[in-house]
């Protein structure tokens, strides 16, 4: 699976990426290549970007929405008749998601974005997605 390419859909203004063992700066990458656990849980899919992923345009980054915005998360992969279950469980997904996701431990993502791509607007302002290509590092 060494070298594994995917495209990826990122925000202009995103910071790229850090490498590994840096401390995260919201790139997003890892998350738009593939969920984390807990993500795929959240998702109920093991390929493609997490649907928990947040995009935080105050903070210019990436954010977990299982812990900035857990309510909204949980509201939307709850089965429908259990949804009225979103508001309790968000304080215990918030604090359960920092740990599952091991937030403030650095990044842990051997990607790397080889080509990016351009916007349908010349302008890093644009509300459009930027294309790019990440792959995973040799070990």
């Amino acid at each position: 699976m060494a070298h594994e390419k995917h495209t990826i859909y990122i925000h202009p203004l995103a910071p790229a990426k850090v490498p590994a063992g840096a401390a995260c700066n919201g790139c997003g990458v890892c998350c738009l290549f593939e969920p984390c656990p807990l993500g795929v849980i959240l998702s109920r899919a093991r390929t493609g970007a997490c649907v928990a992923l947040r995009w935080q345009g105050s903070l210019g980054q990436y954010r977990c929405g299982a812990i900035v915005a857990p309510g909204d998360v949980l509201a939307s992969a709850l089965p429908r008749g259990t949804r009225w279950l979103a508001p309790m469980l968000a304080p215990l997904l918030r604090r359960l998601g920092a740990r599952w996701i091991a937030a403030g431990t650095g990044c842990d993502s051997s990607l790397e974005v080889v080509q990016t791509g351009s916007t349908t607007m010349a302008t890093t302002d644009s509300p459009y997605p930027t294309r790019a290509v990440a792959r995973r590092s040799e070990p």
